[in-house]
């Protein structure tokens, strides 16, 4: 009877330990709580950044918030040309759209990956878009947004030639 009650002693501690070291769904950052950030608020950019694609890639975030128009650099180091080039513009404009949404300020962002480098405007993406991006309220309709525009790899390409 001694065993039985020490092994499942053991069994319901171990069951407490291992649910305790999941994370759920619900502790996932809501990145809109960040919305209407600046970017001088280099803590909001960077808390957003890294709930984006690739974050463990990234080298380094560079805010220009001496004088106008306001932009963020990012640079990453393990995203190169064999990962895909859709992959990386697929990227550039999940997170920029991300940052345009959130940060009130930024004006454009710069990617620099190890073989290239984009640089969106706030009005170019909102062109592409036919949206205004500061007009969302929640992660769910802005991924709605951003995989309508991903699923044509024609649509995603006019973006980068325009």
């Amino acid at each position: 009877m001694k065993r039985i009650t020490v092994c499942i002693i053991s069994l319901l501690s171990l069951i407490i330990l291992l649910s305790g070291c999941s994370q759920s769904v619900e502790s996932k950052t809501d990145l809109f709580q960040y919305k209407n950030s600046y970017v001088g608020d280099n803590s909001a950019v960077g808390n957003i950044v890294n709930e984006l694609p690739y974050n463990n890639e990234l080298k380094q975030i560079s805010l220009e918030t001496k004088k106008e128009p306001y932009g963020i650099t990012l640079e990453y180091k393990d995203i190169d040309a064999n990962s895909g080039d859709k992959e990386m513009k697929e990227t550039v404009i999940t997170n920029s759209t991300f940052l345009f949404a959130l940060i009130k300020n930024v004006d454009w962002i710069a990617f620099k990956f190890p073989d290239k480098e984009f640089s969106v405007t706030r009005e170019k993406l909102q062109d592409w878009y036919n949206n205004k991006l500061d007009g969302f309220e929640n992660e769910q309709d802005l991924k709605k947004l951003i995989q309508e525009h991903l699923r044509s790899e024609e649509t995603v390409n006019e973006f980068f030639n325009q």
